[in-house]
Parts: structure tokens; C-alpha cells; sequence
């Protein structure tokens, strides 16, 4: 990918982080809790919120190695991305009409928003390894995961600004200020996703007259392709097992820190404050991240990020109070963006070239499948002791296991193993 290219790719992560920020951790869980789920018993409100992401992880899990197969075979990451994007986008703009007690159709948007989201960086991912070298994938990564942070910050910041300033800002309530915010992630998300598009230019497979029922066929024969010759490729398989360690441990700290606080009896408003500090630290956090990684190695700084996050997860284990909250939210920006660049731009080192939309795909299924490990493990613990604290202590589990599978990888033999194995 040329200059111009390369910003149009950084963009995307800008574009899609809102719905991240805004629809995934910030205002619509809250919103579904408190007027999708107002009318729903007890815990019910949650409990089904909780299902709302199972479902969706498990679609996402099952499609993305098919589609990802099929877009290699066609060579149009580009297009399936922006059919994905286009679903994201339309699921936000249809959440403003969900009002009160309107759950099941909340949670149907959230489903397709969710498949929108992660289906789109399925292609977005593999196009790294399509359009950047080697050496520059650590830095290209990390700073599209910087413009993520910027993006989805700023746009969150938008956002409180209009749902705690309402009545300033002329919104005759508090829930239409709400509704009015899911619109602008989708505007949000279209807009800043029309770069990509425009500038980066996908070069075609030709696949002669086959129709959509044979195209889908090949995919699905690339996918026990993919099942039966993954030994190929040991190195790689050493590194997703590591992969599915730590990037558990991650997701698990993102999805339960909220929960966690608001536990040990931290207010929402400081939970959402924490948020942002987090996006903001993260931006120029992970672009320096991408600059270390070019100068000390990727697998370097991949440890360091792994061990900072054990000592997240410690500390976390002592806090009481909101600015324990702050604290820890500042040392996860300084290396969450990172830790996930830097991972993503190592894995795209180890695949080979002609299959990435179906390595990425792969991934997505075996990572998203393994992520129900953690927050079950989390649950599991607290159940038997009693105790958040002992549960958020039992992830360091997966950061230690990370850390030494990650250990067993040869980043440059892998490297080698997925060239010499590569197939058209």
C-alpha cells in the first residue's frame, strides 16, 4: 500500500472504534439496562445482555474463516469489508429506535452491530499482511490502533457531552439525547470508513464464470484445507496457542473491568471518566509502542506489555477507591493498543501471503471461542470464594501462560515456515 492508502487503512480503525467505545463498553449497556431492559425482573436486564454477546461472538466465530476463505478466493477483502461496515453502520442508527422495554429489539441490533464490527476487522486485519512488509507491519499495526484510540475517544467525549448536557444542548430528554448519540456512530462509522474504500486498491483473482454457489463451495473446501494442513506450520501454531492465552487475559480485564468497579462500589460517572483516560493514554501510547517494537523487536515488547498487565491485574486485586480506578486505567492505555498491535503484526508475519483472509478468519474462530474462557474462569472463581477481588486475581493465569508459550515461538523460523509453505 502506498502513503495515501496506508492513512485510508489507519482511518478504518479510527472509524469503527466508536462503536467499540460508545456501543460495546460505554452508553449502551447502560441504556440497555436501564430502558431496553427497564421492564425486565430482577437481573434479567443483564443476564440477557450477557446472552446478546454469546450469540453474537458465536456467529462471528462460525463466519469469519468461511467468509475470510472466500475473499481470498476472490480477492475482495475490500468488498466484504464494506458490507460488514454497512450492517454496523445501519444496526447504530436503527438502535434510536429502541425505547423502553424494547430488549429483544436492542438486542437484536447489538447482534448484527457486533458481527458488523468484528467481521469488518476480520478483512481489515488481513490486509496488513496484504499491503505492508514485513519490517513495518509493528509500527503500520500500532498506529492504526492509535487512530482507533483518537477516534473512539474523541467521539465518546462527544457523546457524554451530549447525554449529560441534554437540556443545554435542546434534546427534550435525557433518552432521546441517547438515541440521538447511536446515530452519530453510525454516521460516525460510514464516514471515516469512506477513505479505505476509495484509496485502497485490492488486486482481483480471477475466477472466471463461477457463480456465488461455487465460489461459496471453495471456500468452504479452503476452510478443511486450512484444518488439514495447519501443521505446515508449526511455529504459528505454537504462537496461537500463546495468542489465546493472553489475548483472553486482555479481552477479559476490558469486558469485566466496569463490572469490577462498579462491584466494589466505584460511581458510573467515574467508570466512564476511567474510559476515557484510557482511549487518550492509549493514543500516543501505542504509536510509541509500534516505535519500540521496530527498534527492540515485536516479541520483546510483547513480553514487557504481558508482565505490565500482571501487574494490572495485582493491583487490581488492592483497589477501593476511584482513583486506584484512574491509576490503573492510565497503565492499561499505556499498553493495550500495543500489546494487541504488536500481536496482530506478528501473526500476520506467520501466515503465508496468499491466505490471509483465511488465517485471520481462522483466528477470529479459534480466538473468539477461546474468549469465553476467561469471563468463565472470572465467574467460576467468584461463585466459589466469594469474592470479585479473588477472581479478578485468577487472570494473571492467562498472562503467565501467554507469556511462556510465547516464550517457545521462533518468530523468524515461523516467518520462513509460512513463505515456504505458502499456497496459491
Amino acid at each position: 500500500m502506498d502513503q495515501k492508502a496506508l492513512r485510508g487503512w489507519k482511518l478504518y480503525d479510527w472509524a469503527n472504534s466508536a462503536f467499540a467505545t460508545t456501543m460495546m463498553a460505554a452508553v449502551l449497556p447502560v441504556y440497555y439496562s436501564d430502558v431496553a431492559g427497564m421492564h425486565l425482573a430482577g437481573n434479567r436486564a443483564e443476564t440477557y445482555w450477557g446472552y446478546t454477546q454469546s450469540i453474537a461472538m458465536l456467529l462471528v466465530a462460525v463466519l469469519s474463516p468461511i467468509l475470510g476463505a472466500i475473499a481470498d478466493y476472490t480477492g475482495s477483502k475490500l468488498k466484504f469489508l464494506s458490507a460488514f461496515m454497512l450492517l454496523g453502520v445501519l444496526s447504530c442508527v436503527l438502535m434510536a429506535f429502541a425505547g423502553e422495554g424494547d430488549w429483544l429489539l436492542a438486542s437484536g441490533l447489538m447482534v448484527l452491530g457486533s458481527i458488523g464490527f468484528s467481521g469488518g476487522n476480520t478483512f481489515y486485519d488481513a490486509m496488513l499482511a496484504d499491503g505492508v512488509q514485513p519490517e513495518l507491519r509493528g509500527r503500520i499495526s500500532s498506529q492504526g490502533y492509535a487512530y482507533g484510540y483518537a477516534g473512539g475517544g474523541l467521539l465518546l467525549l462527544i457523546n457524554v457531552i451530549m447525554i449529560q448536557g441534554w437540556e443545554m444542548l435542546g434534546f427534550p430528554s435525557k433518552t432521546f439525547a441517547t438515541q440521538m448519540v447511536f446515530i452519530t456512530v453510525g454516521i460516525w462509522w460510514l464516514l471515516f470508513s469512506i477513505p479505505i474504500l476509495r484509496w485502497v486498491k485490492e488486486t482481483k483473482t480471477p475466477i472466471g464464470h463461477q457463480g456465488t454457489g461455487e465460489i461459496v463451495r471453495a471456500g468452504f473446501a479452503r476452510i478443511r484445507t486450512t484444518f488439514s494442513a495447519i501443521k505446515k506450520y508449526p511455529e504459528l501454531l505454537k504462537y496461537m496457542a500463546s495468542f489465546w492465552f493472553f489475548n483472553d487475559g486482555i479481552n477479559t480485564v476490558i469486558v469485566m473491568a466496569t463490572i469490577y468497579g462498579a462491584g466494589i462500589g466505584i460511581e458510573t460517572t467515574d467508570l466512564i471518566i476511567a474510559l476515557l483516560i484510557t482511549q487518550f493514554v492509549g493514543w500516543p501510547c501505542t504509536i510509541l509502542f509500534g516505535k519500540l517494537a521496530g527498534r527492540f523487536g515485536s516479541k520483546r515488547m510483547l513480553y514487557y506489555s504481558l508482565l505490565i498487565y500482571v501487574l494490572i491485574v495485582g493491583l487490581g486485586f488492592f483497589m477501593t477507591s476511584a482513583a486506584h480506578f484512574y491509576a490503573l486505567a492510565i497503565m492499561v492505555g499505556f499498553v493495550q493498543g500495543g500489546s494487541q498491535a504488536v500481536a496482530r503484526s506478528i501473526y500476520a508475519n506467520l501466515v503465508p501471503p496468499s491466505r490471509t483472509g483465511e488465517f485471520f478468519g481462522f483466528l477470529a474462530l479459534s480466538s473468539k471461542f477461546s474468549s469465553f474462557a476467561g469471563p468463565f474462569v472470572f465467574s467460576v472463581v467468584g461463585t466459589v470464594t466469594g469474592s470479585s477481588r479473588v477472581a479478578i486475581l485468577s487472570l494473571v493465569a492467562f498472562f503467565l501462560i501467554g507469556i511462556f508459550l510465547l516464550w517457545k515461538v521462533n518468530l523468524d523460523k515461523g516467518a520462513d515456515e509460512a513463505l515456504e509453505a505458502n499456497v496459491d
